[in-house]
């Protein structure tokens, strides 16, 4: 990239980060120190900002970068991605979002502990909430490299490092000093900068196509170098039976996961009731669905404008599509159009990595304080020293995710989100449900579901080829793979449900029937609910 993309591109962020650190000052001067205030924003959002905050928090880097980089190089089986993580929704409107709000205060932990011995139920579900967390940071963390290597031009693993590193530093600023009152206005700006984003350039795709859409199809088909093979289903999941099941694998990891996300589960406490809640989530669906419309545009325009062999040479995983097709967008290269509308794109998805990544160390950080800290210690923690301890666990959390993030550079980030999403269905999943719909789930029940979907999720990942066995796995030089898929979904998912009703049966405690009574009457109609 030449000097002028490099600096312009540079402005803009450097804008939005001196804008969101002015939010986070200026939020930091109202009261903090409740937990209310840290974790919930004091639940003051309207179903409108909460909807475009949810919104913020799910269109992440893996949308705007991966899921359109997957699709330019796979064609249809790419935009598969697309449908999942739209799909998901409907799961969580229909499943949990008022009732999670109803029951909980807030985590997710919260939710299954409300009928459960508390202490073994929130260690097992906070460790779990963390786990995810870090894993949906590290796909943040290597957009942000990605990036960084495209618009500096140096590709240096130094540039990569200091980027990464910079990403999370910023994050526990947000966090740290804001809360949830500064992520949440945060979002709401990535939210509506993302979707600006994407619908210019969606509609310079279609003008420069003429708004046929069957022209676009054939042009993407004829420049990947595939044919019509690459509108139709195979490239990526379909040359075997373990092809197939991989699929398979991703499409319940990114239709189930999105339910046991922490950080997604952790916005419907920032509204004051339960009927906000849901009209949060119908807001966010609709910002949701047409965004990811949109990505589907963006893929194969990214294959047809730029073309799949120039999207993959500049980064294998084609993290760095949408960057590269604003560029031809705007006149190309040596273009003021182009140099001004890639650093337009640029800046927006960094500031979508931003908010995203403050969103996620938030929830993480509070399952720490609220969950880990709090069960851990004899007496019980004041709400204080909870706030003090979250502050600290987002720092650690904060350099987890950095070191990850440099060792996973390579690796396309939508795909560690479904990773991410895999881990979240396995063992966050399967205990909300018991906890909500089963009256006689027990404590074993509950620490058996988490750990029986968590542990093998986490197992199969590092037998994978993911991680070993392949020119693209993390540690390429090694073969310790004896797990064929790359997703564990459609093997830690079951095992996760499995073990909960194991856990329940060889149970020698009664499951307490009043309190399934007390937590079903507060879930359906709010009674009691913080």
């Amino acid at each position: 990239m030449t000097t002028q993309h490099q600096t312009l591109a540079l402005l803009l962020f450097s804008a939005f980060v001196a804008a969101t650190l002015a939010i986070t000052t200026w939020v930091s001067r109202h009261r903090q120190g409740s937990a209310e205030e840290f974790y919930a924003g004091g639940r003051l959002f309207s179903p409108m900002e909460n909807g475009f905050a949810i919104a913020g928090d799910y269109m992440s880097a893996a949308s705007f970068l991966g899921i359109s980089g997957l699709i330019a190089l796979f064609g249809y089986d790419g935009m598969l991605y697309s449908v999942g993580f739209l799909v998901a929704w409907l799961v969580v409107l229909l499943l949990v979002a008022e009732l999670v709000r109803n029951c909980g205060r807030f985590t997710l932990a919260d939710v299954v502990a409300a009928r459960m011995s508390e202490r073994p139920v929130r260690i097992a579900v906070g460790t779990s909430s963390v786990t995810v967390s870090v894993l949906y940071l590290v796909a943040q963390m290597v957009g942000a490299g990605s990036l960084v290597a495209l618009f500096l031009g140096g590709t240096t693993e130094a540039a990569r490092a200091w980027t990464v590193i910079g990403v999370g530093a910023l994050m526990v600023v947000y966090v740290s000093v804001g809360g949830m009152r500064a992520t949440t206005w945060i979002q709401i700006v990535k939210a509506v900068l993302l979707m600006a984003g994407a619908v210019t350039l969606t509609v310079l795709v279609l003008v420069r196509f003429h708004g046929d859409i069957n022209q676009l199809l054939d042009t993407a088909a004829e420049r990947s170098g595939y044919g019509k093979d690459f509108l139709s289903p195979g490239r990526k999941y379909g040359a075997d039976a373990t092809a197939r099941f991989d699929f398979i694998s991703l499409g319940l990891a990114l239709v189930l996961g999105t339910a046991g996300l922490p950080h997604i589960l952790a916005r419907f406490y920032t509204v004051p009731t339960a009927r906000a809640a849901r009209r949060s989530v119908v807001w966010s669906i609709g910002l949701i669905g047409s965004f990811y419309l949109m990505t589907i545009v963006l893929g194969f325009g990214a294959a047809a404008v730029v073309g799949t062999s120039e999207v993959r040479a500049s980064n294998a995983a084609g993290n760095t599509a949408i960057p590269l097709l604003a560029l031809d967008l705007g006149g190309g290269p040596g273009a003021t159009g182009g140099t001004v509308l890639f650093a337009v794109v640029a800046a927006v998805a960094f500031a979508t990595i931003l908010a995203v990544v403050a969103g996620i160390t938030l929830a993480s950080s509070a399952s720490v304080a609220h969950d880990l800290y709090a069960s851990l210690k004899r007496r019980q923690a004041g709400q204080h020293s909870e706030v003090a301890v979250a502050r600290i666990a987002a720092v650690g959390i904060g350099a987890a995710a950095i070191a990850l993030g440099l060792l996973a550079q390579d690796l396309n980030v939508a795909f560690l989100v479904g990773l991410a999403f895999a881990v979240a269905a396995s063992a966050n999943l399967p205990v909300l449900l018991y906890s909500l719909f089963w009256r006689n789930f027990t404590t074993k029940g509950a620490v058996w579901s988490v750990y029986g979907g968590l542990v093998p999720a986490l197992l199969l990942v590092l037998l994978s080829p993911v991680v070993s066995g392949s020119p693209h796995s993390l540690f390429p030089g090694v073969d310790f793979q004896f797990f064929p898929l790359e997703n564990p979904g459609l093997v830690s998912i079951p095992l996760g449900f499995l073990a909960g009703w194991a856990g329940t049966v060889c149970s020698r405690e009664p499951a307490d029937e009043a309190k399934h009574a007390e937590t079903e009457v507060r879930s359906l109609t709010g009674a009691g609910a913080a």
